[in-house]
Order: C-alpha cells, then sequence, then structure tokens
C-alpha cells in the first residue's frame, strides 16, 4: 500500500513538514495549498526537496468552488484553474483535488455541472493533469460519493475521476459497499481519517475533530476494505484537520500517523479475509486470489495475559515503602546489580526504581506484561514505529523487551508463566524475614495520566502494539475540570490500563505533576483494610456525605455501610456484581488503590470517581 499525508496535518513550516514526513516513512505527501502559499521555497525548491528526501506528490490540493456557477463565474473558475495548472507543472505534480461546491453554486443542475466538469477535464489534459472530484459532506447540491462518481461517468474523460474520502463518506453514514461497483481507473485518489462519534454540524465535526486511523470510531477497514476490493492501487493518504495535531511536535505526529496507516493496512487486510471467510467457500477462494493493492500485515501476536510488574521510580524511597508495607506488600530485597528493589504481595508485583533518580519524585516509570513471545510482540511494536528501551542487563539475567509509549512510560513485554510467577524475581535477595502473606493480590489496573497533544496517540498505540481494545471513553467530573478517561483491555479484564487526559489547568505542566495510581485487586478487601490500619495506614478520607447518598441509592444493611465508612471505603454496584474499594494518600505523582470484585463486576467504581477526586484536590491544596 503506498502511503501519503496531507501537510494540513502538521504542524511547522512546508520544509519541517516535509521532512518529518520522510523521515516517519511516508511513500508521499498532499501539498496542502496554504502551505504552499506562505512558504518561502519556491514550487521548483519544493520539487527539488520533495525528490532530495524520496518524497512523492501526490496530490495538489484543495480546489474550490467549481461548478455548478453561472458562465461569468465559470470562466474566472477556468483561468484560476488554469494557473494552479501551471504551478503543478512546475512543482512536477499531476493530480488535483477538486471539491464539490459549498458557496458559490446557485445552479442545482447535474447536466450543467457535467459540461462544467468537462470544461474542466479538458484544459487539464492540455497540462498532463488529472482532476480528481470529491464530494464534501457538506457540498452544497452534491455531498455523495456515488453523486460525484455518477457526474464523472456523465462526463466520460481520461484526465476526470473521483476522490474517495473516508470522513465526508462515514461521517454522512452513506453505505460502502457500492465502492467496489465504481470503475478503478476512475478512483485517482483516496484519503482516510478517523474521528469520534460526535452529535454536532458535520463542517466543524471535520475541522476540528478527525484523528487518524484507529483513533476514531469509524469503520476504516470496512471502507478500504471495499476500496480494495473495487482495484484501486494508489495512493492511500492520510487527511486529517485535528486543533491539536496542529500545535503538537511535527515529527513525532508524523511518525502517529504513519502508525495508523499500518495499523489501518493490518486490520483491512484481517477484514477482507474475514468477511471472505463468512460468505462460503467460494468467496474464500476469491480471497486468496491477491488484489492489486496487497496490503502488508504485521507479526501476530495475543494480547498480554496479565501484568507482569509496576514499576515506580524515585530519589527519596522512603515513603513508597513505608505504603507499601502498610499495605502488606513484603521486601523481597535489592537487585544484584542495580540499584532496585522489589516488593510483592501474592502475584502484585512493584519494582521501586532508585537509578538515574535524582530530584525525582515517585512516578510510575514502567508497567512489564506477560505476552506468549516478548521477541515477537517487539519486533510487532517496532514496526509500528515504538521507540525501543533498552536497560542494561548481566549475562545470567532477565533480557526485558522494551519499548516506550507516548507518555514516555517504559513498557516491558515478559515472558508469561502458567502459574503467573517471574522467573527474573530470583535475581533479587537478602530481603525481610516475613510469614506468607494471607491476601493473594494482583495488579488490577493501572491509571495513567496523558498529555493533552498525546492523548490518541496513546490510544492507537496499546491498540496497535499491545492488542488491547478501547472501550467508550467517560468524562469525570473533578474541581479542576472535566477528565477524559478512556479505558484499554483485553478481552477477559486480565489487563486493564485506563488513560486518563487531564484537565487543562494540570496538564500545562509536566506529566507526571498529575496523579497517577496502581490498583491491587484482593479477595478480601474489608480484610486487608483492617490490616493495613492496624500498619497505621492513613486512608484517603472519604467525606461522611458520601454514605449518605450511598445508603440513599442502595439501601445497604446498616452494619456493612457502618463497616464502609469506617474504614473509608467506597462502593458500587451493578446487575452483575459488587466493587469495593479504598485509595491511600499520594506520594509525588502516585497513589495506590485496593479493590475487591465480587461476582462479575466489571467496571471500576466511576460513580466513585468525582468523590475520589474532590478529595485528592482538598488534601494537595491543604498540603
Amino acid at each position: 500500500m503506498r502511503t501519503g499525508i496531507a501537510t494540513v496535518c502538521l504542524s511547522g513550516t512546508l520544509k519541517e513538514k516535509m521532512q518529518a514526513c520522510a523521515i516517519a516513512g511516508f511513500d508521499g505527501i498532499e501539498i496542502f495549498e496554504q502551505d504552499l502559499v506562505t512558504s518561502p521555497l519556491s514550487p521548483e525548491d519544493v520539487r527539488k526537496m520533495a525528490a532530495d528526501l524520496g518524497l512523492g506528490l501526490d496530490l495538489y490540493q484543495p480546489f474550490r468552488d467549481f461548478d455548478g456557477v453561472t458562465p461569468d463565474l465559470l470562466k474566472a473558475n477556468l483561468k484560476r484553474a488554469e494557473a494552479k495548472f501551471n504551478l503543478m507543472e512546475r512543482l512536477g505534480m499531476d493530480t488535483i483535488l477538486v471539491c464539490t461546491n459549498v458557496a458559490t453554486a446557485t445552479i442545482d443542475d447535474d447536466e450543467l455541472r457535467a459540461s462544467q466538469l468537462a470544461e474542466l477535464a479538458e484544459l487539464a489534459g492540455d497540462h498532463g493533469v488529472k482532476v480528481a472530484y470529491e464530494a464534501l459532506a457538506w457540498g452544497k447540491y452534491v455531498n455523495d460519493y456515488e453523486h460525484a462518481y455518477r457526474l464523472v461517468e456523465m462526463v466520460d474523460h481520461p484526465n476526470l475521476g473521483t476522490c474517495l474520502d473516508s470522513f465526508h463518506i462515514l461521517s454522512r453514514d452513506w453505505d460502502t459497499a457500492p465502492i467496489e461497483d465504481i470503475n478503478a481507473e476512475k478512483i485517482f485518489f483516496v484519503q482516510v481519517a478517523d474521528a469520534p462519534k460526535l452529535s454536532m454540524d458535520v463542517l466543524s465535526w471535520s475541522r476540528h475533530y478527525r484523528v487518524f486511523p484507529g483513533e476514531g470510531q469509524f469503520e476504516l477497514a470496512k471502507f478500504m476494505g471495499h476500496v480494495v476490493r473495487a482495484g484501486y492501487t494508489g495512493p492511500v493518504s492520510l487527511e486529517v484537520f485535528n486543533d491539536v495535531f496542529r500545535q503538537s511536535d511535527v515529527e513525532r505526529t508524523a511518525i502517529d500517523a504513519m502508525r495508523s496507516l499500518i495499523w489501518l493496512e493490518e486490520q483491512s487486510a484481517k477484514w477482507l479475509a474475514s468477511t471472505s471467510a463468512e460468505a462460503g467457500t467460494e468467496a474464500a477462494a476469491a480471497s486468496r486470489r491477491r488484489y492489486p493493492m496487497e496490503l502488508a500485515t504485521l507479526p501476530k501476536v495475543n494480547e498480554p495475559a496479565g501484568f507482569n510488574f509496576a514499576e515506580v521510580k524515585a530519589d527519596d524511597t522512603a515513603q513508597l515503602e513505608k505504603l507499601l508495607g502498610q499495605l502488606g506488600f513484603e521486601f523481597e530485597g535489592r537487585h544484584r546489580t542495580k540499584d532496585v528493589q522489589l516488593w510483592t504481595m501474592g502475584q502484585a508485583r512493584v519494582i521501586i526504581n532508585e537509578q538515574a533518580a535524582l530530584h525525582t519524585e515517585p512516578a510510575i516509570a514502567a508497567l512489564g506484561f506477560d505476552v506468549d513471545s516478548p521477541v515477537i510482540a517487539s519486533a510487532r511494536a517496532q514496526q509500528l514505529k515504538a521507540p525501543v528501551v533498552a536497560r542494561k542487563v548481566q549475562a545470567d539475567e532477565e533480557v526485558f523487551q522494551g519499548i516506550s509509549a507516548p507518555d514516555s512510560t517504559e513498557i516491558f513485554l515478559c515472558q508469561g508463566s502458567p502459574d503467573g510467577t517471574a522467573a527474573w524475581t530470583h535475581e533479587f535477595g537478602e530481603g525481610l524475614e516475613h510469614a506468607s502473606s494471607t491476601q493473594n493480590a494482583v495488579i488490577d489496573h493501572v491509571n495513567l495520566a496523558q498529555p493533552w497533544q498525546h492523548f490518541d496517540e496513546a490510544v492507537l498505540f496499546y491498540t496497535s502494539a499491545l492488542a488491547l481494545e478501547p472501550q467508550p471513553f467517560a468524562e469525570v467530573p473533578s474541581p479542576s475540570g472535566l477528565v477524559r478517561s478512556q479505558v484499554m483491555e483485553t478481552s477477559d479484564g486480565s489487563v486493564r490500563l485506563v488513560l486518563n487526559l487531564a484537565p487543562a489547568k494540570q496538564a500545562q505542566t509536566a506529566r507526571k505533576t498529575y496523579q497517577e495510581h496502581i490498583a491491587f485487586a484482593v479477595d478480601d478487601l474489608v480484610g486487608a483494610a483492617r490490616s493495613a490500619r492496624d500498619r497505621g495506614l492513613e486512608f484517603l478520607r472519604i467525606p461522611a456525605n458520601y454514605y449518605e447518598d450511598l445508603d440513599a441509592r442502595f439501601d445497604l444493611e446498616p452494619d456493612f455501610l457502618a463497616t464502609l465508612k469506617e474504614l473509608n471505603l467506597l462502593y458500587d454496584r451493578d446487575a452483575n456484581g459488587e466493587f469495593l474499594h479504598f485509595y491511600t494518600a499520594t506520594v509525588g505523582s502516585v497513589f495506590f488503590e485496593m479493590v475487591e470484585r465480587r461476582g462479575d463486576y466489571d467496571g471500576y467504581g466511576a460513580p466513585n470517581a468525582p468523590v475520589r477526586h474532590a478529595v485528592q484536590y482538598d488534601s494537595l491544596h491543604r498540603a
């Protein structure tokens, strides 16, 4: 699949955008007209620079408001078009995007539109230019890709074809199956963009909220599957209008964009295979015949089986050690060659890392996940443009396959074991003498704060590299504003990752100043809370108003409610089960949560989140 991206997707100058696209590995670019108009580079400079960078110049865009106009306006439009065709010759480009008219069209007549497009195609042919006619979702008279293609067929000129844009098609819920009926030779260009499902006017939606594939909710694999079946062989190019992307680091955004196309290519191949298999033997046999566009796939990996460890980095570790001890974790000793500690409770393992941590407040630094094949999983992540993280090891020590997440958290892919143990723990020793823990625990979930400019990137990263599935996002009120919360999890819930987009007031500072936490699941939360209290743990103090509201909502048994209140426990219930949990105070940017899931409860106590945010806010401001 030939990959492309429109320069409008990125921040910076045209020169910076082109360099970033080359670094990210794109085959070609669309030059957005404004980027060229505002650039000090001449068209000849741009042409040479693209050649030097190995980038194709695939599309010049947009040419607006051409068709459905009066004769005098048509004459002016043709003059304007000829100027652009001359410019394209200097650039060495042969395809221009012409959008359906949204502003100047006054005549709703397909015969007239076709005759005007025929004049444009004839003029384009004289300059060796192809015109890709695109139906904008808010076009005044033409807003449907099938309507646009009918006009192309009416004109029947070799220099006029159509452009298929996933946003304009999927935002209007148009059926994508008819794409397969379009003559592939008449599909001159394909643009893709994802988007969250929003209830707003389509123009504003398009101009501000598009995202890269895998970061929204559109069925892009299905869209691309139909395009491939149609026989299209040209570029698949990103056209994403997004206020955040156009303020973010240009190189990083370009890499995120490239990752999204690699992911889309794989997902499209899977969609083609699955739909052919569902259709029966004859269709499956047909699917094994290669389409003109070949779709590459990545090394196949299963979703993680569980958390292997969580790591907190800190300069002064005394408070962390005290907190873990009060929760019931046992100190297993220090690493024999590294300045790190291991603390465990059952199968929950927490590493305290003191290396290169000068003046570092406690913060979540790394997560380990159990996977079937760490090497293959790492190879997949690297093909998805994930930066490699290496750690020095001795000859007889476990070698971790590490990659860096968008928020700088280090992700380690570890060899899982059937019994949930970890071979590397033998590298630690001389811990404290202790009796066997009365609590069996696992890491239930981890909550990570995401910088505002990399939130969507993080969703795609964990989806594509770790096979976690994004769940519907929620917005949680806090004293600082709404906190957007995105759950990523495996199908069986063995790995649960919660990504929080911090309120703007707090997100202006470095990521690790915003609170994050690690949650541990135990079998008996009330017992664990009593033991922790006896060890001196200071719980996050929950206001009495919460328990009055809790009683009103659930009509709890009085003794049980009294126990919750006594121990500062929070409670939630749904049709499938119950959820009990409590929080510790915050150390640096880290706090801990203990939870108990009863029955088939699968949530996170979301109704209690505003209480936690408010109490933490009050506690931090009093401090």
